[in-house]
């Protein structure tokens, strides 16, 4: 059956080469004026501006060259690209952010150019069509090609199918995990998890924040649920592996949440802090097995979720949390790739500390991306506080040179780049995702 996959595979990737011949657009697609009265410009507070440098303006921050080593082993390209950035370049690189809108506007351009930012994620609110989505997304790359010196951008979305579902409405509907699992075969599980790939690929977006590793084992679970493939390790981890190797086979990088899992609480982390009274054993032998499989297969990234693991940290939540990130996931688990924090401004977190607090706390903590999905100012309070805090040593150069690896390494893994996409046609990428998908109807 194997072989079967295999050809699934290429059909959908044949829809998305087709679709692109389809479009007959090359890169020509022209990039939206901002609105009419955009946000006020962007810059970073003073005390991000490097005091020594006379350059430093009200257009952003001066580029100097960062004398601190970066790290000494590992790609030699990267290395010197480390070696050469500036510090808010480097720090950029540790942000995602989001965004207000459906087309670029001056404070989101002032990110971009001031800020350097690592990425986007797009919400519903940000997505009416297809077309417009694109448009989005290129306005976005060629802001960002304009920067010198720009590393090009993660475009993220959350996409898992099911009620998560930021896609346009031409595309298509995608079952819920519960759903697609209760087929019981990891291999039309891969499929579906190409066909997501390919719809957001085709967008786009190179980056996926799923699949969902959580075991629906609480059933007064407000927020998980069908979002989870099962109740048990074994059937989360067949079908959480399997969606992630789909999702990546369509060159889209995919990022396995919420660790150490939010299955087992009562509380949303959009609203409250949930807690988790489980012990490490309790946790290796349930929370943590669907993980550890996705580290085993080489797993992209993985999103740390705002849970207090009591057993584990009693203060902090799991995403600034040394215990959890570096203790638990990097050296007991031996996960060496990139960690991202569940989004910074949910109540969760801010429960209980401010945004730029929180945002040293979980690069100090291990963890690699800032998610900042909303508010401009929250998301300025973000960089900034990351920005002082390197340069008054609380950060230091090798903890964020070591981040500012594991981000361009995995840019580099997908080749990214600021390109912009041709027009997509929606009804030949839905007929290729049926047709691959028929294989599997009459099991």
């Amino acid at each position: 059956m194997r072989k079967g996959i295999q050809s699934v595979k290429a059909m959908i990737t044949a829809g998305l080469m087709a679709t692109a011949l389809l479009s007959g657009c090359g890169n020509s697609v022209q990039s939206e004026k901002p609105s009419e009265s955009p946000p006020a410009t962007i810059q970073p507070t003073p005390e991000s501006s490097p005091s020594e440098s006379p350059s430093a303006s009200a257009e952003g921050p001066a580029s100097t060259l960062n004398p601190n080593t970066p790290p000494q082993t590992g790609d030699k390209a990267i290395l010197e690209q480390i070696a050469a950035m500036t510090l808010e370049q480097k720090v950029g690189q540790l942000a995602i952010i989001g965004l207000e809108g459906k087309s670029m506007d001056k404070s989101t351009e002032s990110f971009i150019q001031n800020y350097h930012v690592g990425g986007f994620i797009l919400f519903k609110d940000n997505i009416t069509s297809a077309n417009q989505t694109l448009k989005l997304l290129n306005q976005l790359k060629a802001a960002n090609e304009a920067v010198p010196d720009s590393v090009p951008l993660w475009l993220s979305v959350d996409q898992e199918g099911g009620k998560v579902n930021r896609l346009p409405s031409e595309f298509d509907k995608t079952p819920t995990a519960r759903q697609i699992a209760s087929k019981q075969n990891p291999e039309y599980t891969e499929a579906i998890g190409s066909s997501l790939g390919l719809k957001i690929g085709s967008l786009g977006f190179n980056m996926d924040f799923a699949p969902v590793l959580d075991i629906n084992s609480n059933p007064d679970n407000p927020v998980i649920g069908d979002r989870s493939f099962g109740s048990d390790a074994e059937t989360v981890s067949r079908h959480g592996v399997a969606m992630m190797e789909g999702i990546t086979s369509q060159g889209v990088a995919a990022v396995a949440k919420h660790f150490p899992g939010h299955g087992d609480t009562s509380v949303d982390s959009h609203k409250g802090l949930p807690v988790v009274n489980k012990s490490l054993n309790e946790l290796k032998n349930f929370e943590l097995l669907p993980f550890e499989e996705a580290i085993q297969k080489d797993v992209d990234a993985i999103m740390v979720g705002h849970l207090l693991m009591k057993k584990l940290d009693a203060e902090n939540p799991a995403s600034i949390s040394p215990a959890v990130i570096t203790g638990l996931l990097r050296e007991q688990l031996g996960y060496d790739g990139l960690i991202i924090t569940d989004d910074m401004t949910m109540k969760g977190l801010t429960g209980g500390i401010s945004v730029g607090k929180a945002a040293v706390e979980a690069i100090l903590a291990g963890g690699d991306i800032l998610l900042v999905c909303h508010e401009y100012k929250l998301q300025q309070e973000a960089l900034d506080a990351v920005i002082k805090s390197v340069k008054d040593g609380v950060i230091s150069q090798e903890r964020l040179d070591e981040s500012v690896y594991r981000v361009l390494s995995l840019k580099a893994k997908y080749e990214l780049s600021d390109a912009a996409m041709p027009a997509v046609d929606t009804s030949a990428i839905n007929a290729a995702v049926e047709d691959s998908l028929k294989a599997f109807q009459a099991q």
